[in-house]
């Protein structure tokens, strides 16, 4: 059962990033996909290796303890789809979009948690999850913000 959700997800990413190009500007897009795959795959690997949580069914990853899939695809998408939804948000509607996209995330990793063997919490937690999640989304914003100011 694992490995059709993974697939399912593999496709899901494909298909959600394909469709986050369909307007401009396009090389904000990229950005922030880019730096939300650095900033997982950074982290992520410490929180692997430092035995916080481990990926008990392997998906195309089997030299890497931490998930590719979730880390170079899965969570720079939602970043980018975050990006794009508060592209012209203040501040408040940034933070408000930020906790209910964490929320999803971290519902989504609980119940793969609880119910599969795709993710397998050690010392990590759901909070640790959604800390993580949430300030990393708001950090991305914010450095892209800047990156992408013109003028």
């Amino acid at each position: 059962m694992e490995m059709v959700i993974l697939w399912l997800l593999l496709i899901i990413g494909i298909v959600l990033f394909l469709f986050s190009f369909r307007k401009p500007p396009i090389k904000h897009w990229v950005l922030i996909y880019l730096l939300a795959s650095y900033f997982s795959i950074f982290l992520g690997v410490i929180v692997v290796e430092e035995n916080m949580l481990t990926y008990p069914v392997k998906f195309l990853d089997q030299y890497f303890s931490s998930s590719i899939l979730y880390e170079y695809l899965l969570f720079p998408v939602v970043c980018m789809y975050f990006y794009q939804t508060t592209y012209r948000s203040k501040l408040i509607g940034i933070i408000g979009q930020a906790l209910l996209y964490t929320a999803a995330l971290t519902v989504t990793e609980f119940l793969f948690e609880r119910y599969t063997d795709l993710i397998e919490y050690l010392s990590w937690t759901w909070l640790h999850t959604f800390l993580s999640i949430f300030f990393l989304m708001l950090i991305l914003r914010f450095t892209a913000h800047l990156v992408n100011k013109e003028g």
